[in-house]
């Protein structure tokens, strides 16, 4: 049984009637072969369609030798009427024509192979064989842009095989059979079976979010089309937000957030000055007191482990800074001077529900305890 497959040259056709060659039940719902399609099976990196055939809900679709499988919900049998969910087709057409002018043109001007594509329910991903700098996709980014705004028209072309084929073209792999060209002209030709918008300027727009080392090369994230619009709106909503708190225009917030940044850092060096002088001052009032068990409020791990090292180095025994509340529990440093307190520690984190640890001398960690657990552990003999 050999399904035609409407997609491939119908792409816009949403509905459509078909004869029910084959429905057996299986794991996840009812596997279903027709004499045609218009859902398109997942496969190139692109997912597949979803709908409802014959009133039963399509969950899956895919390929197989020749055939087009639909895992459907509910037995189907004779003439059934199929309507793919357009919205999420349409999305798909935009996503995978986005890929395509992106790749064709990073390939142009770089030299890059798309060898990794992942069409994913948020954002497109790429991995291209070498490096591409963030400055470079930039380029890549406004030459696609352009292209779409020029509404180029999209040619499918249909060849017996690749050695019929007298023209170049971008493919991942070689091409066993009939070959399949979707070309965006001036910009990219490449061997796809997806569906594809008819002309550029229904993608809209592309936007590139990300680029990151990935093997021997990067992988960059994207959005197009719809989800590029709804990116960038919900930025813009983010940094409009962003403008109001910092009283900075629009395209000003990254200054003020860097002044923002450097009163805080000035901020925090003040407060670090302040307790190292509290921490001083605590300590000597409790130099030779020998075990000490202190709670303080609002510690960073940071300042409990500078407040522990002043206390062992004077107290002349066990010391304990704990810092939280009965409700979060508590972070804790732990130190003794010139000893070994590793099986206090383990014993501690067991007791009252605790991880953490360090060198022998000295520990940090956090335990779920409320403080009198803490305090009737700390009297243990």
């Amino acid at each position: 049984m050999i399904t035609e497959k409407l997609y491939e040259n119908k792409p816009y056709l949403k509905e459509f009637d078909a004869q029910v060659l084959s429905c057996e039940a299986g794991k996840g719902g009812y596997a279903v072969v027709l004499d045609r399609t218009a859902f398109y099976p997942e496969g190139g990196g692109q997912p597949c369609d979803l709908g409802t055939l014959g009133g039963a809900w399509v969950l899956d679709v895919h390929a197989r030798e020749g055939m087009v499988i639909h895992t459907v919900d509910a037995p189907l049998s004779g003439t059934v009427h199929g309507a793919i969910d357009w919205e999420r087709r349409f999305d798909l057409m935009q996503q995978h024509s986005g890929e395509h002018l992106i790749s064709g043109t990073a390939h142009r001007l770089y030299g890059v192979e798309n060898v990794g594509f992942h069409m994913g329910a948020e954002l497109i991903t790429i991995d291209f064989d070498k490096v591409l700098r963030m400055e470079d996709l930039a380029v890549v980014e406004a030459q696609v842009n352009a292209a779409i705004w020029a509404d180029l028209e999209t040619k499918i072309s249909y060849y017996d095989s690749e050695a019929a084929c007298p023209i170049d073209y971008r493919s991942k792999k070689a091409i066993d059979g009939r070959l399949r060209l979707v070309e965006f002209p001036g910009v990219d030709i490449c061997a796809c079976c997806g569906t594809h918008v008819a002309r550029t300027g229904e993608i809209g727009l592309v936007k590139l979010l990300s680029v990151v080392k990935f093997h021997q090369g990067v992988r960059i994230e994207l959005v197009c089309g719809k989800r590029a619009y709804e990116y960038l709106a919900a930025v813009t909503a983010q940094n409009r937000a962003v403008s109001g708190l910092l009283s900075a225009k629009p395209l000003e917030t990254a200054k003020a957030v860097e002044r923002t940044l450097a009163e805080l850092n000035q901020v925090k060096q003040e407060k670090a000055r302040w307790e190292s002088r509290c921490f001083a001052a605590l300590s000597e009032s409790l130099r030779g007191a020998g075990d000490v068990l202190l709670f303080e409020e609002g510690l960073s791990p940071d300042s409990l482990r500078r407040l522990c090292v002043e206390l062992m180095a004077v107290c002349g025994g066990r010391c304990a800074v704990f810092s939280g509340s009965d409700e979060d529990g508590y972070a804790y440093a732990l130190g003794l001077e010139n000893g070994d307190l590793r099986a206090f520690v383990q014993d501690m984190n067991v007791a009252l529900n605790g991880r953490g640890g360090g060198k022998p001398n000295f520990a940090q960690g956090r335990v779920a305890a409320k403080r009198a657990e803490i305090e009737a552990f700390w009297r243990r003999p």
